[in-house]
């Protein structure tokens, strides 16, 4: 795989669901060094679970499987999820399953044996679904989700403020120095005056948020994204 793709996986979580040890534990050497976490399960009901507590941002699961199906996995957990991405992979071509799984909003379906070059294809096809969503990759393993209002950083998820979210939305955007006169015209709330104090402190919970180092401030004239 090449090494954009692997650094642009490395700030998403992964759980693969297979029931098959050989195949699973293939398939984790390929996955395990380019996502921030890889979660295993080996039946639906583990993968429920790890779904619940880790929230991961890619499933990827096989359709047969004992007791309950990928399928039923993807149905019940799309009940509350419209968003998590997922791909199917499957010994089979059976049109029925296929048609069913087409109705879960699938990033790929993936025919075994899962070769390198599928998954690289399903995998860019994952990234890809992000072109047109507001997530950007601050620093590797640091992501922003302007439509959650958050910053995800290892281990840790940032709820942002209405001000911090449109400030940090504007310096990503612009891609430039957002002055002090932008910031106080473009964000800041009509009702309130933006006086030094209150600048610095919606500056100091601001930075607590974001990896270190990343706002730079511009003496004088205001501050800019490192990334």
């Amino acid at each position: 795989m090449n090494q954009d793709l692997i650094k642009q996986l490395s700030s998403f979580n992964l759980l693969y669901v297979e029931d098959e040890d050989g195949i699973r534990n293939n398939i984790y050497e390929i996955l395990r060094h380019m996502f921030k976490n890889l979660y295993l399960a080996k039946n639906a009901k583990d993968a429920y679970k790890i779904y619940q507590e880790k929230k991961p941002d890619l499933i990827i699961t096989d359709i047969r499987m004992p007791k309950e199906t990928g399928i039923d996995l993807i149905k019940k957990i799309r009940k509350t999820d419209s968003k998590i991405r997922v791909i199917i992979t499957s010994a089979h071509t059976d049109l029925e399953y296929m048609l069913e799984a087409t109705e879960l909003h699938l990033v790929k379906y993936i025919i075994k044996p899962i070769t390198e070059a599928k998954l690289t294809e399903a995998l860019e096809a994952f990234i890809k679904s992000y072109a047109t969503a507001p997530v950007y990759n601050l620093i590797p393993k640091w992501i922003y989700d302007e439509s959650k209002s958050c910053v995800i950083g290892p281990d840790i998820e940032y709820i942002l403020t209405k001000k911090e979210n449109a400030f940090l939305k504007l310096l990503i955007n612009k891609n430039r120095i957002i002055t002090y006169q932008e910031l106080e015209t473009q964000i800041w709330d009509d009702t309130n005056i933006m006086t030094p104090n209150a600048m610095r402190l919606f500056i100091k919970n601001f930075r607590k948020k974001l990896p270190d180092g990343i706002l730079k401030n511009i003496q004088g004239t205001g501050y800019r994204l490192v990334i």
